[in-house]
């Protein structure tokens, strides 16, 4: 009660709430700020203010004054009230000033007691105790209005005495409820277990996916610091190269200035020669008296420049204009020389990439082929697998790869047996399965090398072309360009050799795909070591640009 009463002498008279930055007036009443506020407002008009509680006039607008005392009561009591809304588990039903955690419930009464109520209660047996609950009459049978005290197994519903001796009930397998809370109890550890397991399994996931993310990241940053590296060294080469250009040029032009300014030197000296000479022959020209025209020495060299020796000037002047047309030709060259150094540059560094993880798909295994452990590698079955007969099971020994490309560039390396007969190529998904020419390389839908009496040949469509250089390697590798449409072979040898490239529009994903031969002779079928491993080669292999 003295917690009721104090909230009453916190409320607010005009929105009767606990007070919020609490104003006192003159007469000494307590109001919410924003309550007085508004309250005074509505008097503006009239001139007249009064208090709204005990309506005594002010001359005009009363100044708000903040209770402090008031402020700092109230807020301690909504701290209080909240710490008690915030008290866990079932309160005390009989205390009613003030919340008290209950310890125990009575089904009879339907109650909860505290500490000191518990000890007042009655012992009796029909007064059964639980722990503190609020739905009591949950505990209680429906019908009988009875405490449910069985637990009837064909039925699994919890149940009173009367529900088992003349209701519904009766007959039926009862079990304390103690005893089906037991067994339910191990049924849920074991479902628990299995969910801990589960939940393990998940995490060990999630870290894998975790450590996979972060691999790609950290090889996302690598390829990007590579291609900026890459980036900065073609900026700087091409600067180089522009700066070497101009100053070939620029100094070409200044040899050429200082020559041609030369020539030209020597032109305006004879100009002036000649315009001399020009300016005599018509002195005498205009000459009336002949004798003194006749008595003029050296009148032939006046009469015939042009027997003078100025053609050598005029020709040495017309092959230096010559030779300056062949200027811009050697620089042109050389400097698209150079670009191509670079362009070679960047294509051998920015089309490596890692080896493709393949793995092999037992789904599409042909029954006469052996799939290892870590499907990786193929191997020829003298008995049938009897593999249960799928759409996507080959007739022949023949297995294609989980995984599909249909962009970017990729490779991947194998190494086959050195005796036996097999072929390595790629394949769409959409190839025959069961017919004669489901071979890789024997349709248009797959492109194929293969090997065969020490001999080697690619295949697509049928179109056999057997390669004439002699291979010694047993290893090889496959390269997909997909957007160029490129699928290339080459020898794992030092160096490295290119075998063939097909080209085509590549219309569907490509998967990996390995066959290896049975030989039959003389109607039998004979054993050949025939066997093709993917593998992941490292080293001087690693890097090998594409074509």
């Amino acid at each position: 009660m003295a917690s009721a009463d104090l909230r009453d002498e916190l409320l607010c008279s005009i929105c009767l709430s606990i007070f919020k930055d609490p104003i006192m007036l003159r007469c000494g009443h307590n109001f919410c700020r924003v309550c007085i506020d508004r309250a005074l407002d509505t008097q503006d008009e009239s001139g007249v203010y009064s208090c709204p509680e005990c309506r005594g006039e002010f001359q005009e607008r009363p100044a708000l004054m903040r209770n402090i005392n008031l402020h700092n009561v109230a807020e301690r009591f909504l701290i209080s009230q909240q710490e008690q809304e915030e008290i866990t588990g079932i309160c005390c039903t009989y205390c009613v000033d003030s919340p008290v955690p209950a310890v125990r419930s009575c089904l009879h009464c339907e109650a909860s007691l505290c500490e000191k109520h518990l000890r007042a209660h009655s012992k009796s047996p029909e007064h059964v105790l639980s722990d503190p609950s609020t739905s009591l009459e949950k505990r209680k049978c429906s019908v009988h209005k009875k405490i449910l005290e069985y637990y009837c197994t064909e039925d699994a519903a919890c149940i009173c005495v009367s529900c088992s001796l003349i209701g519904k009930h009766n007959g039926h397998k009862m079990e304390s409820l103690d005893e089906a809370s037991g067994k339910k109890k191990k049924k849920l550890r074991n479902v628990l277990q299995k969910l801990i397991t589960k939940r393990e399994e998940t995490e060990d996931r999630v870290r894998s996916l975790e450590k996979r993310r972060r691999k790609a990241q950290e090889k996302a940053a690598g390829e990007a610091e590579r291609v900026t590296a890459l980036c900065t060294d073609i900026r700087r080469r091409v600067d180089n190269l522009e700066k070497k250009v101009l100053s070939e040029i620029s100094m070409r032009e200044k040899q050429k200035s200082m020559s041609l300014s030369v020539v030209i030197h020597k032109l305006e000296i004879k100009k002036d020669e000649l315009s001399r000479k020009m300016r005599h022959i018509e002195e005498l020209c205009n000459m009336t008296d002949p004798l003194t025209v006749l008595q003029e020495p050296d009148t032939g060299d006046l009469c015939d420049p042009e027997e003078e020796g100025g053609d050598e000037d005029t020709g040495g002047h017309d092959k230096q204009l010559h030779d300056g047309d062949d200027l811009d030709v050697a620089v042109i060259s050389h400097t698209l020389h150079t670009l191509c150094e670079v362009i070679s540059g960047i294509r051998s560094g920015i089309y490596v990439q890692d080896p493709a993880d393949i793995l092999l798909d037992v789904n599409s295994a042909g029954n006469y082929v052996l799939i290892s452990d870590d499907l990786k590698t193929v191997t020829w079955a003298e008995e049938e697998q009897n593999r249960p007969e799928t759409a996507e099971r080959f007739l022949c020994n023949q297995v294609m790869s989980r995984r599909a490309f249909t962009s970017g560039r990729h490779y991947w390396d194998v190494e086959g047996s050195g005796s036996g007969w097999w072929m390595v190529g790629m394949c769409y998904p959409s190839i025959d399965r069961k017919e004669s020419q489901s071979l890789i390389g024997d349709n248009n839908k797959s492109w194929s090398l293969w090997r065969y009496d020490n001999q080697f040949s690619v295949m697509h469509d049928r179109k056999e072309i057997q390669l004439p250089d002699k291979i010694s390697s047993d290893r090889f590798r496959i390269c997909l360009d997909y957007e160029a449409g490129q699928l290339s072979f080459y020898e794992l040898c030092d160096p490295i050799r290119h075998l063939h490239t097909f080209t085509a529009a590549f219309s569907e994903p490509l998967h990996a795909a390995l066959y290896v031969f049975e030989v039959y002779i003389d109607g039998h079928k004979y054993y050949l070591d025939s066997w093709v491993r993917i593998t992941t080669l490292t080293g001087k292999y690693q890097k090998i640009p594409y074509l």
